[in-house]
């Protein structure tokens, strides 16, 4: 008859939050320069920012409207 052994130890991890965590250098970003980009990641963050503009200027649009500041006349 074959016997079965169990073998599995759980492992426990220790949480720290990151307000009592030792706190971490931070990196200095002085001299690094311009990112290079080629003209497809320019294009799409250019496209990226007109539509936040756009997104934008319809939110204050609604708002403005709702808040009764805008009135339409037919």
């Amino acid at each position: 008859m074959a016997s079965v052994q169990n073998t599995y130890q759980p492992q426990f991890f220790n949480v720290i939050h990151p307000l009592n965590d030792v706190p971490e250098q931070k990196c200095s970003t002085e001299g690094l320069g311009r990112i290079r980009m080629t003209r497809a990641v320019r294009i799409s963050l250019g496209v990226l920012r007109a539509y936040l503009i756009v997104m934008s200027l319809m939110l204050g649009y609604h708002v403005l409207e709702l808040a009764g500041v805008l009135h339409k006349t037919f």
